[in-house]
């Protein structure tokens, strides 16, 4: 049983340097999992393990095996996380965005680019656990995001600005240009500085490539 006050832990060790959110009893999971993310993202997947995030967060080595059988479990929840997060995030952008096809791919274009700039270890981590053998909640849980690319494209054709056609066809032109993007400015290919002009005209030229005829 974990004592009920707030505890930070200043804990270091290699892959978890500085101090990590505060863990209160009752919320050990998330705490956990915002410590994974950090070290994702300063040092990739195959620096994390559970026995340094425990350190990492000041519990006993056993505790995260009661959120997180093994490593493997605590990398598909990390990657689920990552998509409930996109998800969330698109859907923002294209609410604040309006009704208009237009304003609605643009939107929800930047979106995405800086999901896939800002968080690019997570998203990777993301595609990799999703296809692997097994991963059917994680294939659920990315058909929530990119379901709404799928309605974006739909509404794109119903409206005449986009050919008609196998709209998953259509998407999967649009992603793969907006991942080269992402790769480009991770790379530091192209400065990331220019990506939202860069992605405002790739969404043009997408649109006007893209339209009925």
């Amino acid at each position: 049983m974990y004592a009920a006050t707030t505890m930070l832990a200043t804990t270091t060790s290699p892959g978890y340097h500085g101090p990590v959110p505060a863990y209160h009893h009752g919320n050990l999971r998330p705490t956990l999992l915002a410590a994974a993310e950090r070290s994702l993202r300063q040092h990739g997947a195959e620096q994390l393990s559970l026995r340094e995030l425990a350190r990492a967060v000041g519990v006993s080595h056993a505790a995260p095996r009661r959120h997180f059988p093994d490593r493997q479990a605590l990398l598909d929840a990390l990657a689920e996380t990552g998509f409930a997060r996109l998800h969330t995030q698109l859907r923002a952008a294209l609410a604040a965005a309006g009704g208009d096809f237009g304003p609605r791919l643009h939107a929800m274009a930047a979106a995405y680019l800086r999901f896939a700039t800002e968080d690019a270890a997570l998203l990777e981590l993301m595609f990799t656990r999703k296809h692997r053998p097994g991963a059917d909640h994680l294939v659920e849980a990315a058909a929530a995001p990119f379901g709404l690319m799928h309605d974006l494209i739909v509404q794109g054709q119903a409206q005449g600005v986009l050919e008609a056609g196998d709209p998953e066809r259509v998407g999967i032109v649009l992603f793969a240009t907006l991942q080269g993007i992402a790769m480009l400015v991770n790379g530091n290919l192209v400065a990331p500085e220019l990506l939202d002009g860069i992605a405002q005209t790739a969404v043009d030229q997408f649109i006007r490539g893209s339209r009925r005829r």
